[in-house]
């Protein structure tokens, strides 16, 4: 299955995540470090709907954020 959706083309991007040790100076410490920084990827919320697509009934995987904003026509 495709990490991309088919109405917007949203799909997976790139971040960090960020390891930090220590006790904050708000808390009393001497402050947090950065420990690591480790690449990961973010993947977008997509979901198999039957859909209409022109006039036939299809699968395609579209976001939660299509479906919800109506950009997506459920086959019933």
């Amino acid at each position: 299955m495709s990490k991309v959706c088919a109405i917007c083309g949203k799909g997976p991007t790139a971040g960090r995540s960020i390891t930090r040790r220590g006790m904050a100076k708000r808390l009393g410490g001497v402050g947090q470090k950065i420990v690591r920084i480790n690449k990961r990827r973010f993947l977008p919320n997509l979901k198999r709907v039957k859909a209409i697509v022109g006039k036939t009934k299809k699968t395609i995987t579209a976001c939660v954020e299509c479906i919800k904003n109506g950009k997506v026509k459920k086959a019933v």
